[in-house]
């Protein structure tokens, strides 16, 4: 899916220096902009775990921690690494009817090598863009120019070093500069001047 251009609000993707992962960086970022009574909807990856970390490969949910193994079982003895295209397909759905739901802001864990052929999820990150929200993801640079060719101007690349990725006062003070730059600072803040629906049995 291309992106149209116009009326569309930015994407920031982030790009770690070195082996910096930025699954926890997101994660953080979402867990910050729903404590400013933004609702947050999307994916990101959990650590994987045990001896072959990419045979335990799944994406949460932010809205309801909804876990989707993206590890492809490829039989007894195999050590070969292979995402689940079944996988990545229920959490793309998942993001969408989401985002259907009502959302401002959307993190989408990465634009990797198969949303760069039109898969994985590719769908959600166009469903996103195309309702005019602000989406955080991950890019690597091995394939900055096929993310350039899907989101062009729509994007702006932030390069995180380690310090970075720890550090929150830098994290607070760029949420507070994208939020202004978009708009979304008030918002946030006449959200939490909202009064919580009371639940009743």
């Amino acid at each position: 899916m291309r992106i149209a251009e116009k009326d569309m609000r930015p994407v920031i993707a982030l790009q770690g220096s070195g082996a910096t992962s930025m699954q926890p960086l997101l994660a953080a970022i979402a867990e910050r902009l729903s404590r400013r009574g933004l609702r947050v909807v999307g994916v990101v990856e959990n650590p994987p775990v045990g001896e072959i970390p990419c045979k335990s490969m799944e994406l949460r949910s932010l809205e309801n921690g909804q876990r989707f193994s993206i590890s492809q079982d490829l039989g007894p003895g195999s050590t070969a690494c292979n995402l689940s295209p079944e996988g990545l397909a229920l959490a793309c759905a998942a993001v969408q009817s989401a985002i259907a739901q009502g959302a401002d802001i959307v993190v989408l864990s990465k634009f990797g090598k198969l949303e760069a052929a039109g898969e994985g999820l590719v769908d959600a990150f166009g469903t996103a863009i195309e309702r005019g929200l602000v989406v955080f993801t991950s890019v690597s640079p091995t394939i900055m120019a096929e993310w350039q060719a899907f989101a062009g101007d729509l994007a702006a690349c932030v390069t995180v070093d380690p310090a970075q990725a720890s550090d929150q006062a830098w994290l607070e003070r760029s949420l507070d500069g994208w939020l202004d730059a978009w708009g979304l600072e008030a918002a946030a803040r006449a959200a939490k001047r909202e009064p919580k629906a009371r639940i009743t049995a």
